[in-house]
């Protein structure tokens, strides 16, 4: 199993928001102490707070006796261990959430309601389809790429301002066409993973790339 396969979580409230671990190991430990797997600064987090351990049938948080509470969907967990399933949320002492994304899943991070078409979380780089993130991130370029579409929504952005927009320090080199369609085909490809029922990028002829969002 690849790292790509592997269930992760992903904070989306606390001071460590947008942070994601890979549960690739059979133990990991969860605390505000040094020696944990996944370290969470805040105050009221206990040094080892929780754990989430692999099994056969899949993977168990378990609270480690802390003093603020560990919480899936909002049932505090206790002395009996909780069987995780992708879409949960666990709470860790009331100031840090996060979401459990299993193997071969993607979370939809946006947890009050359905949201059509694509957006940027410009803040943490983060991209959504449908209220789903897209796991694994955008390349640092397809990122560069998307943001510039969508900048420009429904305008067509010409090949000469993806250069610049995407290899700023290549730009008075010279970047092929080929390169720019192979980027655009990449992102494409990212996209219609996801959602395969709507063409978002464009291609105008002799001109350039039009995003069309849903």
């Amino acid at each position: 199993m690849t790292q790509q396969d592997m269930p992760m979580l992903i904070v989306y409230e606390g001071e460590l928001e947008g942070q994601r671990w890979v549960l690739d190991q059979d133990q990991v430990t969860i605390g505000r102490g040094s020696d944990c797997d996944i370290v969470l600064p805040e105050r009221q987090v206990s040094r080892h707070h929780a754990r989430i351990e692999r099994d056969a049938e899949g993977y168990l948080l378990r609270d480690l006796g802390s003093k603020n509470g560990t919480r899936v969907n909002g049932q505090e967990v206790r002395d009996k261990p909780y069987r995780l399933k992708d879409g949960d949320e666990i709470q860790i002492a009331l100031c840090v959430k996060m979401g459990f994304v299993g193997a071969d899943a993607t979370l939809p991070l946006e947890l009050t309601g359905p949201h059509r078409g694509l957006r940027i979380d410009q803040a943490a780089r983060r991209v959504f389809i449908g209220g789903h993130e897209l796991i694994p991130p955008l390349s640092v370029a397809q990122y560069r790429l998307l943001e510039l579409l969508l900048d420009h929504e429904g305008e067509v952005v010409s090949r000469d301002a993806i250069v610049e927009a995407v290899w700023p320090e290549e730009a008075a080199m010279g970047v092929s066409e080929q390169a720019i369609d192979a980027l655009v085909r990449r992102l494409r490809e990212r996209i219609s993973a996801v959602d395969p029922d709507h063409r978002y990028i464009v291609t105008v002829r002799g001109h350039g790339f039009r995003l069309e969002n849903r």
